[in-house]
């Protein structure tokens, strides 16, 4: 392998003279994931110290929009005025997350969501009492606490689970990501928790049976290590900013843009990977085409370059990024007529304007009469208030009849997809890191994006913090013994 990929990273604890700090429980990374495992291993007892790479935690967690994905029954769906279910929950995100979704994860994760709800409540993480319609938005600009943020009230969704609202959005006009890190830091430190910063973890030490028992960092240029008397919980992120890996296991993602932080390099898995770890869905990432800013604009209709309608224009975004990206080559469309357009909120160009249908379908370049037979078709149901073809939600039906049209430009070389990776480590559901076998590696756990968690090929908005937060609890108290 290139010496920059996956070295020799791994050094036995008969090669190491000294000890610069020793702890029962070492979590790697300052994330939500690492946040929640230091806070747990620390009440079952565990001496922690946390290692960060950077001048102050917070990760990725703290970029992010801050929104979780809960159900079946949380008290902010209480307070808002609707029910849900464990059993629902659960169908709706296997679902979601598939193909290849860990049941047995996301079954334990939705029978305990109302209690993880509870606990972050129970944290300081604020949550507004208030609703705000997908009419309106999935992401909150404004405070709001409970919204819907997948593809729920879409086809085929909505066959399959009952729908329910489960975005829960921490307290904060527009992005809150970094209110959720300070409340969750603030914990860690009530808790006496030790955390060193800039302190970037580069190798595993292992003793003669195989066990993970430290770490071994770069800090001022030097190296020390970090004795884990019970286990070290690597929460260190995903690959998406490390293009050697991209190229190996997840070319597809290459000409799509990361989003994270630039330190998502994926040693962690590789570290992991260097201890004979399983790591799974490498080649999975969730691809996104956030177009429907303002909301108004999923009454348009999506074409591809043949002029064709191929799928509903309500679905989760990264339903739309995997389609677009994957099965339409990146050449997508959206049109509007007079009545329906908005100005699109973030950077899309207007591809054409036309007063009739034929002459956007020249300035678009599409084959002669398609455009037009796929408005024929669409305005005629349309004008039913039905969309037989892909079952488009009631509210979102309007015919566009009126000039000018209009093609908002989704094409990716226009607009570069913004993704995430997904793969990682394989754990079980107390964050043990696995091999191909499902042996245990002793004194190795993970959580976050390191691993390969809840969104396994499919994702949704919230899940990302919901995974990193319960099962980053999960491993915390398994590395500190107690939880079997």
């Amino acid at each position: 392998m290139p010496s920059g990929f996956a070295t020799n990273r791994l050094r036995r604890t008969d090669q190491i003279d000294t000890w610069a700090a020793r702890a029962e429980v070492v979590v790697v990374g300052l994330g939500s994931a690492g946040a929640c495992a230091a806070i747990e291993a620390r009440r079952a007892g565990a001496r922690v110290l946390v290692l960060e790479g950077q001048a102050r935690g917070g990760g990725v967690s703290a970029e992010s929009s801050g929104q979780f994905y809960l159900g079946g029954g949380t008290g902010l769906q209480t307070a808002c005025g609707f029910e849900d279910s464990a059993e629902a929950t659960a169908a709706y995100m296997k679902m979601a997350c598939g193909p290849g979704a860990d049941a047995e994860k996301i079954d334990l994760f939705a029978k305990n969501s109302v209690l993880h709800y509870d606990w972050l409540v129970e944290q300081g993480v604020p949550f507004k009492p208030s609703f705000l319609p997908t009419t309106e938005a999935t992401n909150p600009p404004g405070d709001d606490g409970l919204t819907f943020t997948g593809s729920e009230l879409a086809y085929p969704w909505r066959e399959h689970a009952r729908p329910a609202p489960r975005g829960h959005n921490v307290q904060h006009e527009g992005d809150s990501g970094f209110v959720l890190m300070r409340v969750l830091i603030e914990v860690v430190r009530r808790e006496g928790i030790e955390i060193q910063s800039e302190a970037r973890m580069q190798r595993l030490a292992v003793d003669e049976a195989g066990r993970i028992v430290g770490v071994g960092i770069e800090r001022n240029g030097a190296e020390e290590w970090i004795a884990a008397e019970r286990g070290v919980v690597l929460c260190t992120g995903g690959f998406g900013f490390n293009r050697e890996m991209l190229a190996r296991y997840a070319p597809t993602l290459l000409d799509c843009f990361p989003v994270g932080l630039e330190t998502e390099d994926g040693l962690g898995i590789r570290l992991g990977m260097a201890v004979g770890a399983d790591a799974i869905r490498m080649g999975a990432g969730c691809v996104m085409v956030p177009f429907s800013k303002p909301r108004s604009l999923v009454r348009g209709v999506l074409i591809n370059g043949r002029g064709e309608r191929f799928i509903n224009e309500d679905v989760y975004q990264s339903v739309h990024g995997d389609v677009f990206h994957n099965r339409q080559d990146g050449v997508v469309y959206l049109v509007l007529d007079d009545e329906s357009y908005s100005k699109p909120w973030l950077a899309f160009p207007i591809a054409g304007e036309a007063d009739t249908v034929t002459g956007l379908a020249r300035q678009l370049g599409l084959p002669p009469g398609s455009l037009e037979h796929t408005l024929e078709v669409w305005n005629e149901a349309a004008a039913r208030g039905e969309d037989p073809l892909f079952h488009k939600a009631d509210e979102w039906i309007t015919p566009h009849v009126t000039p000018p049209f209009r093609a908002i430009d989704l094409r990716q070389k226009t607009f570069p997809y913004p993704f995430f990776t997904l793969g990682g480590l394989r754990t079980d559901t107390s964050g043990r890191v696995l091999t191909p076998e499902s042996e245990i590696i002793a004194g190795l756990f993970a959580a976050g994006r390191v691993s390969s968690g809840i969104p396994a090929q499919g994702y949704n908005s919230g899940m990302s913090l919901s995974d990193c937060t319960f099962f980053g609890r999960r491993a915390g108290r398994a590395a500190a013994g107690a939880l079997e």
